[in-house]
């Protein structure tokens, strides 16, 4: 009997193990060929928390290291005014004397900010803060006040360099290299509508920034920090607390800020500096071409490939470009074995040139590929920012 069980077991087993063989050999392929795909993603096997050594929950170190340095600026202007809008009228005048013997002044009074970049007392501010003023007192985070010196401005960059003479001045650190980074933090530091020193904070929206309109030469950096009515000339700092941007403009239509703003690189505002102090000007190259882009429509006129290169617009009498043979019509599309992109990028090219060296440019006239060679000439000095970008 015991036999017949053990049989019994053993077929079963058997039967069992046929059947589990079958479902391998009909299912599993079935299983294989329509199974659901499996999301794969990257995760990071670090623990992140507040505390996290990849950014600071405060900036509060940054700010003390180059707050001290940020002063507010207070400018003056005497101005003459009528007494009266009924001097205005030609009759009036005549019974009470003449209109211009009428006039009072008044004492018209414009805020700012600006940054201390030298124990030597050495202050960067924008040109628009201070030009065309009989005054400049600067007030210090530390209650001091001074009598600001105007050094030299430079109308082109936007740009002006006072002086004041107190001891132990603390200075901004200016950050040793200019490789800012779109999303790099950014903090703002000036004295807006005349209020004690503010701090915002942002963001590097943009680098190389131009022909925004606001200056001739413009390399701005753009950030959404917010910059308001007396920010102007005051500190663009990063997370170090060293100073990357000297605080220029804003785009809004209202005169407040809307997330848009511009400074002025740190080690551009450096070089115009060191220019102004120790040549008394800033000194850029010239060829005395006015140029123009080169839309599609022109570039293929003149059988080109691309629209890089620029459009002789016009050639300044006795100037280097117009004795080396360059004339209206021609393309110009290499300077000293680099290629021209774009006027603002010619711009950029030939103000860096210094006067009297030579430059090779490599262009087109009358249908034919030719090279000049220009000996450099010193940019007229534009004392309002009225030299046009296109004049090079």
């Amino acid at each position: 009997m015991s036999i017949i069980k053990h049989t019994n077991f053993v077929v079963k087993v058997i039967v069992l193990s046929v059947l589990a063989t079958i479902a391998l050999i009909f299912i599993l392929p079935y299983s294989l060929i329509h199974r659901r795909p499996v999301v794969e993603v990257r995760q990071s096997q670090e623990n992140h928390s507040a505390t996290s050594t990849q950014g600071p929950i405060s900036y509060a170190q940054a700010v003390a290291r180059a707050a001290p340095a940020v002063v507010n600026i207070y400018t003056s202007k005497t101005i003459a005014r009528r007494s009266h809008h009924f001097f205005e009228v030609p009759e009036f005048g005549q019974l009470y004397g003449d209109p211009s013997d009428k006039r009072r002044k008044y004492n018209d009074t414009s805020l700012g900010s600006g940054v201390i970049v030298s124990p030597q007392g050495y202050v960067l501010t924008n040109n628009h803060v201070v030009q065309t003023c009989d005054g400049i007192k600067i007030l210090l985070v530390d209650g001091r006040k001074a009598t600001a010196e105007l050094v030299g401005a430079d109308a082109e960059t936007d740009l002006a360099i006072l002086k004041i003479d107190l001891p132990h001045l603390p200075s901004a650190v200016l950050s040793g290299h200019d490789q800012l980074r779109v999303g790099d933090i950014v903090l703002a530091i000036g004295n807006p509508f005349g209020m004690s020193q503010v701090v915002t904070q942002g963001i590097v929206s943009a680098t190389g920034r131009n022909r925004l309109g606001i200056n001739v030469i413009a390399d701005f950096i753009q950030t959404d920090a917010a910059i308001s009515s007396g920010n102007s000339g005051g500190a663009l700092i990063n997370t170090n607390g060293e100073l990357v941007g000297i605080n220029t403009a804003i785009f809004s239509n209202s005169a407040s800020s809307q997330g848009v703003g511009f400074a002025i690189p740190a080690m551009l505002a450096k070089n115009i500096m060191s220019q102004i102090v120790e040549n008394g000007r800033v000194v850029r190259g010239w060829l005395g071409v006015e140029i123009q882009e080169l839309s599609p429509a022109l570039a293929e006129s003149f059988n080109l490939d691309s629209t890089q290169g620029v459009l002789v617009a016009g050639v300044a009498r006795e100037g280097p470009a117009r004795n080396s043979g360059i004339e209206e019509g021609d393309i110009l599309l290499a300077l000293n074995g680099q290629a021209i992109k774009d006027a603002n990028y010619a711009l950029s090219m030939i103000v860096d040139l210094k006067p009297g060296e030579y430059a090779h440019i490599k262009g087109i006239h009358l249908g034919q590929q030719v090279e000049y060679k220009i000996k450099v000439g010193s940019r007229p000095i534009s004392r309002h920012g009225t030299n046009p970008p296109t004049l090079m």
